[in-house]
């Protein structure tokens, strides 16, 4: 396996160090045969890859090679990935394809290339979680959702680039939004979603505790979709706060999406968050009519402070699907203002149990931002002012009014089926102000966290699409995001699907050429 690493981010050489980075991309892959239609290769949607595999019109070598040039050219403008697997996806491919030439299909993802995001385990390939902490971790088994991609026959090409341990500016430096490289992609999923945008991939895997499925995906132009919390198991990824964590695929087209939950989703009696629910065809429920669903807009708080772009985009979405729906009208949703990313009600403990061992040994290896937010979670903890008894109450409390909430919200679809609302109300920020707000210890005005629509859909542990609906007059893709009671995946992307299928919103490219300069993060 030949292990391609990227950069640590840096403020001040940031043009040096993208042409280091090219370098360190360079013998293994552009030894590659590039295939004449490698563009066109790695444009196939997932689903048709997986079509022509089956059918013995292309090899998964062909579609793996295609994906790892485009990588050569693209990764070092948009640091999707933080490891390339070039040899291992190789041979991988070279397996499939032998297995394919006798017949022998392992499942409906055979010899497809997917991304994994870089804090889902794999065995014997560096996990790092984008961190120095974990820089040179090698787990010795595959995450949960990773040994499902295996058995369906996903060819892995890469670990992707994410914010450190889903909260903080990566390690490795920062994803780029491909549509524009001086954007922020969002989430800390970017890495999978731009490598799915640039066709980097045919699918990837992200993870998603405060809508970092949802994010990235709108804000590069791709589908993303956060299941029904425990449908998809978290057992083997590097946790954020477990009782939000959630993982889902990230795709350029709906029906690539319903593919790989359909692989995904499953009880798995080992992970505490879990849940039985009996098997569903996600790729059957595409079909379904959406002429008699009825759809609900909660514009209170999901559409306040939209700015002019989105707000355009997702109130033209609006008027197509009420033309293909049964009815529309004014909902609201419960509130979930006390888990903002500021407390998190409670939760936030979570995080700090996850590292206060490592946080204890390493605290130097970690970013200033993720110091500064387990040192805060830790003062608060060991307070004195609050005892250790009070902390524990107070967590125990907490959690009780999340279950019932999760337990209740159903409630709120008695006389809709799905509710509509902007994936985020603003428009992609400049990556250096969305750094700078990260490291910035003070007090800041409202930045992304804080005016994305994603955050109550994880609290209410709900399942929530993203779709491209549109774009703003710069050319930046607007996410619109359909979400469901518990268990109403079959639904929600049915109406996804359908409204992809009219709009074709989703057949739109980042506008990247071979030559397309990297601009620094802070110009000179």
């Amino acid at each position: 396996m030949i292990a391609m690493t990227r950069r640590q981010f840096s403020k001040t050489v940031a043009a040096t160090v993208a042409a280091l980075s090219i370098r360190s991309l360079g013998s293994p892959l552009e030894a590659l045969a590039s295939e004449p239609d490698s563009d066109q290769i790695a444009g196939l949607s997932l689903t048709e890859a997986a079509q022509q595999i089956r059918a013995g019109k292309i090899t998964s070598t062909a579609l793996t090679k295609a994906c790892l040039e485009r990588i050569r050219i693209y990764n070092p403008k948009v640091d999707a990935y933080i490891t390339v697997l070039t040899d291992y996806a190789l041979t991988q491919a070279a397996q499939m394809d032998a297995e394919q030439k006798a017949g022998k299909f392992r499942g409906p993802l055979h010899g497809v290339p997917i991304a994994l995001k870089d804090n889902i385990d794999t065995a014997g390939i560096r996990t790092t979680a984008a961190s120095k902490v974990y820089d040179d971790r090698v787990p010795k088994e595959d995450a949960e959702v990773v040994r499902r991609l295996s058995a369906a026959g996903a060819v892995f090409i890469g670990k992707a680039n994410l914010d450190e341990f889903a909260d903080a500016v990566s390690y490795f430096g920062s994803v780029r939004n491909p549509w524009a490289l001086d954007r922020d992609p969002s989430g800390s999923s970017s890495g999978s979603a731009a490598a799915v945008a640039t066709t980097l991939a045919y699918g990837a895997l992200g993870t998603d505790t405060g809508g970092s499925v949802r994010l990235p995906a709108a804000y590069c132009g791709v589908v993303g979709i956060k299941p029904t919390y425990g449908l998809v198991p978290i057992r083997g990824i590097v946790p954020l706060a477990v009782s939000l964590d959630h993982c889902g695929p990230i795709t350029r087209t709906v029906e690539d999406a319903a593919l790989m939950l359909n692989t995904l989703a499953g009880y798995d009696r080992l992970d505490i968050t879990s849940v039985q629910h009996a098997k569903e065809d996600y790729v059957a429920a595409l079909d379904q009519p959406v002429s008699g669903f009825r759809l609900g807009i909660p514009r209170a708080p999901f559409f306040d402070h939209c700015d002019e772009d989105t707000a355009k985009a997702v109130e033209e979405a609006i008027v197509v699907l009420c033309k293909m729906t049964k009815s529309m009208k004014e909902v609201s949703l419960p509130s979930t203002s006390a888990y903002s990313w500021a407390s998190l009600n409670n939760i936030g403990n979570e995080i700090y149990a996850y590292h206060e061992s490592l946080f204890e040994s390493s605290a130097g290896r970690y970013s200033l931002a993720m110091q500064v937010l387990l040192q805060a979670q830790k003062d608060a903890m060991n307070s004195p002012s609050t005892t250790g008894s009070r902390q524990v109450s107070a967590y125990i409390k907490h959690h009780w009014d999340l279950e019932l909430m999760r337990r209740t919200v159903d409630d709120s679809f008695a006389d809709v089926d799905l509710v509509v609302v902007p994936t985020l109300r603003i428009m992609p920020q400049k990556l250096s102000y969305v750094i700078d707000q990260e490291e910035n210890t003070k007090l800041h005005s409202p930045g992304v966290m804080d005016l994305d629509n994603c955050t109550p859909f994880n609290v209410y542990g709900l399942p929530a699409i993203s779709v491209p609906c549109g774009f703003s007059k710069d050319g930046l893709p607007v996410g619109l995001m359909i979400a469901g009671p518990h268990f109403s995946e079959g639904k929600i992307m049915a109406l996804a699907r359908a409204y992809e299928l009219e709009t074709k919103w989703n057949l739109r490219r980042p506008p990247l050429k071979p030559d397309t300069p990297v601009p620094p993060i802070r110009p000179a």
